[in-house]
């Protein structure tokens, strides 16, 4: 059975029904132009996956860039007791007067690797890299008038170089369009050097795998949000006071991640950050790089200031899964949908981040509060 020759998602999903005796129909039942998403999105389509989607909010963002405003957060997840956890913590990021937030935009970037025979090769090759970069900026801008080559890192072992190339994709995401353009470069190099490419990518880049290179240079966004709660929201709202929600904090985030040698320092960056790219159509293998990063907590007097910095945010909203209806929807709840000169892909990473910062502040003061089970036993097991 060769499911590439077979014209259309139903056809496809009537074949795998009959050949495994296993019905279908709830995954063929869905809403979706799949003559759009099985060319650009899913090879071998034969339906959809319904993940359930809930809104919490509102989520007060105040950002450097822009005024303050009130955002409803989309949240796919099959987790209860998340959006509840999140819905809180909106509330009180809004009683403490909202989230500020900043973000710096990094780029998509890829690593090819190339393999030379000496030192004094690689030392030719990286002189000519520099000395005409700019004719390999315009290598790479030929491939995608939105897109830029901004800078590039070279790291070099044994006979192996590693190129680490960062692109400005503008409101993509941009990691197609980046491979692309390395492509197009590392037939540049080879033609002007003899220099062979092992790999079009090295993982130096990194792409989709926890690396503390990400954590250092920063990849898509770095992030950062913070937020001083006063002691009447810490008491009515978040059931805490300032001291001891910094005892969990520094005990679970600081101590617990150290000792188990974690390379994200928060409470559930993850989880925030997978359920907001399920809904607005993000590529879900990069939540293990948005999971990386610190939270960071303070007592001011009576008052508890919580951050967090997130340094490896890849988001997007134009390309890959924000076209599809349900993820353009919950984009355009958030009024993000389609692109602005690069200002849309950057308002969702200071969403993401302050969302991210209210699960944030919402865990610890379960944890601190003793109710972290009893919320999952009430919420995650029907009594919504």
């Amino acid at each position: 059975m060769n499911l590439r020759e077979m014209k259309t998602v139903a056809h496809r999903r009537n074949a795998v029904a009959q050949l495994t005796g296993t019905a279908l129909d709830t995954i063929g039942a869905y809403r979706m132009d799949d003559s759009v998403a099985a060319v650009r999105n899913c090879e071998n389509m034969i339906g959809a996956a319904q993940i359930p989607m809930g809104v919490a909010g509102p989520l007060k963002v105040k950002s450097q860039k822009s005024k303050a405003k009130n955002y409803y957060i989309p949240l796919a997840t099959t987790e209860g007791a998340l959006v509840a956890s999140v819905n809180r913590g909106c509330k009180a990021i809004g009683q403490s007067g909202g989230a500020q937030t900043t973000s710096e935009r990094i780029g998509a970037t890829r690593a090819p690797v190339f393999r030379v025979k000496s030192i004094s090769e690689r030392e030719r090759f990286l002189a000519f890299i520099r000395t005409n970069i700019n004719d390999i900026k315009k290598v790479a801008q030929s491939t995608s008038h939105h897109l830029t080559l901004t800078s590039y890192e070279p790291s070099c072992t044994g006979k192996y170089v590693f190129v680490r190339f960062v692109y400005d994709t503008r409101d993509a995401m941009g990691l197609n369009m980046a491979t692309i353009a390395t492509d197009k470069i590392v037939a540049y190099l080879k033609g002007k050097t003899g220099v062979a490419c092992v790999a079009l990518s090295g993982n130096m880049c990194t792409d989709k795998k926890p690396a503390w290179g990400n954590v250092i240079r920063n990849r898509g966004f770095a992030v950062w949000a913070e937020v001083t709660i006063p002691e009447r929201v810490l008491g009515e709202t978040l059931k805490t006071s300032a001291v001891n929600a910094r005892e969990v904090w520094l005990a679970k985030c600081m101590v617990g991640s150290a000792m188990a040698g974690s390379m994200g320092y928060n409470a559930q960056f993850a989880n925030v950050v997978a359920a907001l790219f399920l809904a607005t159509g993000q590529d879900p293998a990069h939540v293990v790089e948005g999971s990386l990063g610190m939270t960071t907590a303070d007592t001011m007097g009576s008052d508890l200031y919580v951050s967090v910095y997130l340094p490896d945010l890849m988001v997007g909203t134009v390309g890959g899964g924000t076209g599809l209806g349900t993820q353009k929807e919950a984009l355009s709840l958030l009024g993000l949908a389609g692109g602005n000169a690069g200002k849309n892909s950057q308002k969702l990473a200071e969403i993401v981040g302050a969302a991210v910062l209210a699960g944030e502040i919402s865990l610890l003061a379960s944890l601190e509060e003793g109710t972290l089970a009893k919320a999952h036993k009430a919420l995650a097991r029907g009594n919504v």
